[in-house]
């Protein structure tokens, strides 16, 4: 197996990961059934931000994975279609802010 390919599963166990935090953060702020994991996935996710932030909004995996490869598609580093690694960012940052603003709706109505 090549670099290249252990990156890509590595990344995308990662993407998936993230994805499970935000489903569960999402379920958890609609069903006003919030918990200590929404605070922990709301770090988590801050966490990620700043990586982000600090590698000037590249995921470290795909710097690494640069070395490996010449592709100048968006998911040469990760097993995601190419228009949803384009966006990505974009796309989770949305739904993270969606989520973040019913937590304080519903912390702020007192319906929790």
């Amino acid at each position: 197996m090549s670099k290249l390919t252990v990156i890509k599963i590595i990344h995308t166990i990662i993407w998936i990961f993230f994805n499970v935090v935000l489903g569960y953060m999402a379920y958890a702020v609609i069903t006003n059934k919030i918990d200590k994991y929404v605070y922990i996935g709301i770090a988590l996710i801050l966490l990620e931000g700043l990586v982000l932030l600090f590698f000037k909004m590249k995921c470290p995996l795909t710097i690494i994975a640069r070395r490996h490869s010449d592709s100048t598609k968006d998911n040469f580093d990760i097993f995601l279609p190419d228009w949803l690694a384009k966006h990505n960012k974009l796309i989770y940052t949305t739904i993270f802010v969606f989520i973040v603003c019913l937590l304080i709706y519903r912390l702020t109505t007192n319906e929790t």
